[in-house]
């Protein structure tokens, strides 16, 4: 019921990943991506040369599509949605 559950949704993910990361002694460098036009990437973690790019969306019916422009800078990469439903694999 709340406007601003995508920005508390967004909060959460990023905080309980960060102790994740930190409880399993992983290191990451941890981003997020924005271009001028406003294409954005909610979450990245890159790790040994590979960017993880995440998006959250709380409603998973929401659609989400990665960004043509972060397609061609980085082709290597692993893209994902996180949503209420499969949030579970990205706090484990």
């Amino acid at each position: 019921m709340r406007n601003d559950v995508g920005a508390l949704w967004e909060n959460y993910l990023i905080s309980e990943r960060k102790k994740v990361l930190e409880y399993k002694r992983i290191r990451a460098n941890v981003f997020f991506w924005r271009t001028t036009q406003q294409q954005e990437i909610d979450y990245i973690e890159e790790r040994d040369g590979l960017f993880n790019a995440y998006e959250f969306k709380y409603n998973p019916q929401k659609i989400s599509r990665l960004s043509k422009t972060f397609q061609t800078a980085y082709p290597e990469h692993i893209f994902k949605i996180i949503n209420s439903e499969n949030y579970s694999e990205f706090l484990i």
